[in-house]
């Protein structure tokens, strides 16, 4: 046997454990099979305030305005390659990047966006 398939074999082998691991209580539990809850006590609760954003700010997209840039090549090569790895668009990135530059610039003259969040009601 050669080490490729030597190699092959071990890695299918090790495969096939990890997912035996993984399926093991699956084969005890079926859908059919209800949970059986007990009364007791739960012990100290918290409650937790509300932090979500509303499904109107999630869905809420601020105005925006096209126009044309020349940017450098390394630039768009840099913004190109970091839009990759974070699995999100380039154009999206520098737009952010410009819109907290902007923020941290005028303090006092907000972007609608933080306008948005300060204004938007709670639920």
């Amino acid at each position: 046997m050669s080490a490729k398939t030597s190699k092959a074999s071990f890695t299918k082998t090790q495969r096939s454990k990890v997912s035996d691991k993984a399926n093991a209580g699956a084969s005890r539990r079926s859908a059919g099979t209800k949970i059986k809850y007990t009364d007791e006590p739960l012990g100290k609760v918290q409650v937790v305030p509300d932090f979500l954003p509303s499904p109107a700010e999630l869905a809420f997209r601020e105005e925006g305005v096209k126009v044309t840039l020349a940017l450098s090549k390394k630039s768009i090569e840099f913004f190109k390659s970091e839009a990759t790895k974070h699995q999100t668009q380039y154009q999206r990135m520098i737009r952010r990047l410009l819109d907290a530059y902007v923020d941290s610039q005028a303090p006092t003259r907000q972007s609608t966006r933080t306008l948005r969040d300060k204004a938007a009601p709670r639920r």
